[in-house]
């Protein structure tokens, strides 16, 4: 699952084999960073989305000239360097790390999703090219893997929001589709005041279960991907599903209760792994 607070991203996982690990890495740095500028410390609007574009300038660079060293500013080429070595070195495509960015850019620029096709068309960029950067440096990236690593990325990326509902609030972001806070009578107010009502529970009920759908519909992939990878894909569908787990189990109370895993849940996933995917 999530290492440090880029959720969900196995980074250099002991489970991953070595020779990847690096790779995994200077990716992650990338995400990292990206992401940072997004959301972290007390910069203008202006000021993130101009530091951003700068990551999208290096990005063009490395398209341009696969397998150069960019001629990054200073603070730029540690993340960029490793970058352009590994994308040239695994000839990864460069259009995931756009996604990426415009994922970020967007986190910058949108607080509010109105309905649930557009909240996964934000998914499809923030999420879903990390999947899809795995299984590439795999070699397994067929239009099948593809689109069940689409699935399950997107699944963990909701569960990180469900579980996140407050900590998102204070950012003054809601990643709830408004559709479905209509639906159930939850307003912006009632999230504002952390009232735990049966209409929040009910709402929150519908997103677990539909994000819980997702990731059994990616599962499959863990059975094609062999060894090790395949292992480390079980162990991640594993902590998406242990966090909705705990989400009900709270009671669908995550303004008081943020659902963490613990010694225990890490035990139960490393259990369940082990055991065959027909039980998902």
């Amino acid at each position: 699952m999530a290492v440090d607070h880029y959720e969900n991203f196995p980074v250099a996982s002991l489970l991953l084999p070595r020779r990847l690990r690096g790779a995994v890495r200077d990716i992650y740095r990338y995400a990292r960073a990206a992401d940072d500028i997004a959301d972290e410390g007390n910069a203008t609007d202006a000021e993130r989305l101009a530091r951003l574009a700068a990551f999208r300038a290096e990005l063009h660079r490395i398209g341009a000239e696969p397998g150069s060293v960019p001629a990054a500013a200073p603070e730029l080429a540690p993340i960029f360097a490793p970058l352009a070595g590994t994308i040239a070195r695994h000839q990864l495509p460069i259009t995931p790390f756009f996604d990426l960015l415009s994922a970020f850019e967007q986190d910058v620029t949108v607080k509010r999703y109105d309905d649930y096709a557009s909240l996964l068309d934000y998914c499809s960029r923030s999420a879903n090219p990390v999947g899809r950067l795995m299984l590439h440096l795999y070699g397994a990236a067929a239009p099948d893997n593809l689109a069940q690593a689409d699935a399950i990325c997107t699944g963990l990326q909701l569960a990180n929001f469900w579980q996140d509902v407050r900590v998102d609030w204070r950012k003054q972001r809601i990643y709830l589709p408004g559709e479905d806070l209509r639906r159930h009578g939850v307003s912006e107010e009632d999230l504002a005041a952390c009232r735990l009502t049966p209409a929040w529970r009910a709402l929150m009920a519908f997103q677990v279960e539909r994000t819980r759908a997702l990731l059994h519909s990616g599962a499959p992939l863990a059975h094609r991907l062999p060894g090790r990878v395949g292992l480390e894909l079980r162990m991640v569908v594993q902590g998406g599903l242990r966090i909705l787990e705990r989400i009900e189990r709270a009671g669908y109370d995550v303004f008081m209760n943020r659902p963490e895993l613990g010694v225990r849940d890490w035990a139960a996933m490393a259990w369940r792994t082990l055991r065959t995917f027909t039980h998902l």
